[in-house]
């Protein structure tokens, strides 16, 4: 019951975000170029098939969108939304993250992601923190904090960048200095 809770408040605050935007659009305002990645990341997490949590992520450079990706099974078997989830630990383990999903995008199609941005709708898990860092990204863009305090640390450490974009949500890690929040 739960589930379908957040589930709701999730379409709510998604629908409420799309009337913001319509009213931008509607006023002849363009998005800044943060805004817009981050809203195609969010479009992106429609497509995600594991019903726990719906994330999207979108890698750039030079304002140009090298891959996508959404959390989701591994290709070829089947999704939780059909055959429920494979719960560890707390946490459902079907899927493949949406960060991990679009660097393996890039790297099955060849683009290279060194130096790139990756525009995520959730802070990423350490496991996506690791990839993201050795794939050469410089700097993280995400829409709400995901449960990882020890990714802010290391990503000090290594000179990676997390921008929290959007208002400051309950429960949200705090702004970091590079918070561009609205």
């Amino acid at each position: 019951m739960s589930d379908d809770r957040e589930l709701q408040k999730r379409l709510e605050e998604e629908n409420r975000r799309a009337e913001e935007a319509g009213r931008r659009m509607a006023s002849g305002k363009r998005v800044d170029w943060h805004t817009y990645f981050m809203n195609i990341a969010r479009v992106v997490a429609t497509r995600a098939t594991c019903d726990r949590k719906h994330v999207g992520a979108v890698i750039v450079r030079d304002k140009n969108i090298l891959s996508t990706g959404y959390n989701g099974s591994i290709r070829g078997l089947p999704h939780c939304d059909d055959v429920g989830h494979d719960m560890v630990g707390g946490h459902c383990v079907r899927t493949v993250h949406a960060e991990a999903n679009a660097i393996i995008q890039a790297a099955r199609h060849g683009v290279c992601i060194d130096g790139a941005d990756i525009y995520t709708t959730a802070s990423p898990c350490w496991e996506c923190f690791k990839l993201i860092a050795n794939a050469g990204i410089k700097r993280i863009f995400y829409g709400e904090f995901y449960r990882e305090e020890k990714v802010f640390q290391i990503a000090r450490e290594l000179g990676i960048e997390l921008i929290k974009i959007g208002a400051e949500e309950e429960g949200d890690h705090p702004p970091t200095e590079g918070d561009i929040s609205r």
